[in-house]
This record gives structure tokens, C-alpha cells and sequence, in this order.
């Protein structure tokens, strides 16, 4: 691929935005992918690879100020590595058929942006909610915990790997239903650091099928790399409910064109 300026402008972009506001960049950067013309599959397996080297940084900090959760992050990768890799193999057997390959990515990926858009929109009101119901009984029992957590990580891993969507802002809304008094930057670092294998694997999977492209990668991390640390220097200074609520309804009108 030839240097495109249009792209690094979007890793700046993206970037910037997840800083600001921890709104996952899968969500944001497959849909600007598929814009610029890169077919699903390449868009999905190169956002993968982006978003794993992008994390590695957010991880690096997050353990630093103590706000990652370890041991959920295990529950987690216990159900979603597995089911990156079964659902890797089924892709890999429909590898045949490009055409099949891209209609369901495309399909997954409306699905996906339409349950983001719903879970930016609202993620206030559900954590609000979820602490409302944080004495109900499977919130007590840590083994009901545990299973939901490893069934979280499943649902993660398929959603991931088929669309490259999910792992931040439906991964950490889900957590906030079993873990509501867990401090949101704990669940936050908690995720970022699942994220971090989960789409390295998932990454991988699509790069050994061919769906990785090393010069659209480069260009997104030239500009996404600068563009994290700014909006993360400006995080907390600037109100980002109205960009929240731009983002969603971005969302939702672009995964409503790819599913209807």
C-alpha cells in the first residue's frame, strides 16, 4: 500500500479520541478502514495488530498506578483465548471462499457497532444501575463470578476476532454488571490489559491467513501513537460527554448501514 497521509490522520484521530475518552478504537478505526476501501478482512486483521501495540502502553501504565485487576484479567483470557482461536479455525476454513468471509465479517461488524453505540450511549446509566443491584446474590458468590466472567471472555473473544470491535468499551460495560464496586479505572486497566492478548492472538490468526497489510499498520501507528498520548495528557480537562455522544450516534448509524 502507498503512504496515504489520510491514514496517519486517522490513527492521530482515533488515537487522540481513545486517550480522551477510553472509547475502544476498534470501534472507531474498522469503520474509517472499510471507508478508505481496505476490505473487511485486511481492515479487521490490521485494526487487531494496531490495537494489541497500541494497548501494550496503556497496560505498561495502568500496572504502574496499580489499576489492573490480575486475576480477572485471567478469568477473562480463559474464555476469550479459546474462543479466538475456534472461531480463527472456522475462519480459516471459509478462507476458500473470500466472498462468504467478508459478508459475515461485515455482518458481525454492523452487530458490533450497533451493542457500542448502545454501550457508550448509556454507560453511565448502566454502571448507576449495576451498583443499584451490586447486593444481589451471584455479585456474592465468587465462584457464579468466575463462570460469568470466563463466559464474558468467550462472547469477547468470538466478537473481537470477527470484527476487532468490543474488547473496550463492551468488555468493560459487561464488567460493570458483575464487578459494579470495583473502581471504574480498576475495570478499565482490567480490560485494557485483556485486550492486549486477546487481539495479539486474534492479530496473529488473521496475519497467518493473509489478512494483515505491514504498510497500512505503520501508517496508523505513526499517527496513533502521538495522538494516545495527547488526548491522554488532556484527558479529564476536557468535557468529553458531547464527543461521547457524537461518537455513538456515529456508530450506530454506520453498523444500521452495514447490517440493513
Amino acid at each position: 500500500m502507498d503512504f496515504q497521509i489520510g491514514l496517519v490522520i486517522a490513527g492521530l484521530t482515533v488515537g487522540f479520541v481513545v486517550g480522551l475518552t477510553g472509547v475502544g478504537g476498534g470501534s472507531l478505526m474498522t469503520p474509517i478502514l472499510l471507508w478508505f476501501g481496505i476490505p473487511p478482512t485486511t481492515a479487521v486483521g490490521t485494526d487487531l495488530l494496531y490495537a494489541a501495540f497500541t494497548k501494550l502502553g496503556g497496560v505498561y501504565i495502568h500496572h504502574k498506578k496499580q489499576t489492573v485487576n490480575w486475576s480477572i484479567t485471567g478469568w477473562l483470557s480463559l474464555g476469550s483465548i479459546p474462543a479466538a482461536l475456534l472461531t480463527l479455525l472456522i475462519l480459516h476454513n471459509l478462507k476458500t471462499d473470500t466472498t462468504a468471509m467478508n459478508a459475515i465479517i461485515k455482518y458481525s461488524l454492523g452487530w458490533a457497532l450497533l451493542f457500542t453505540s448502545v454501550a457508550v450511549l448509556f454507560k453511565k446509566r448502566l454502571l448507576i444501575f449495576s451498583q443499584k443491584h451490586a447486593g444481589d446474590k451471584f455479585h456474592k458468590e465468587s465462584k457464579t463470578q468466575n463462570v460469568l466472567t470466563v463466559a464474558i471472555g468467550i462472547m469477547l473473544g468470538v466478537t473481537v476476532t470477527l470484527t476487532s470491535i468490543g474488547a473496550g468499551a463492551l468488555g468493560t460495560v459487561t464488567l460493570f454488571f458483575l464487578y459494579p464496586l470495583l473502581p471504574t479505572p480498576r475495570l478499565v486497566g482490567t480490560e485494557i490489559a485483556h485486550a492486549v492478548p486477546l487481539t495479539l492472538v486474534a492479530g496473529l490468526g488473521h496475519a497467518s491467513m493473509g489478512n494483515l497489510d505491514f504498510a497500512l499498520l505503520g501508517q496508523l501507528l505513526m499517527g496513533s501513537l502521538p495522538g494516545i498520548v495527547i488526548g491522554s495528557l488532556l484527558s479529564g480537562k476536557v468535557p468529553d460527554v458531547f464527543l461521547r455522544n457524537a461518537i455513538a450516534i456515529m456508530l450506530f448509524f454506520a453498523g444500521y448501514k452495514l447490517v440493513f
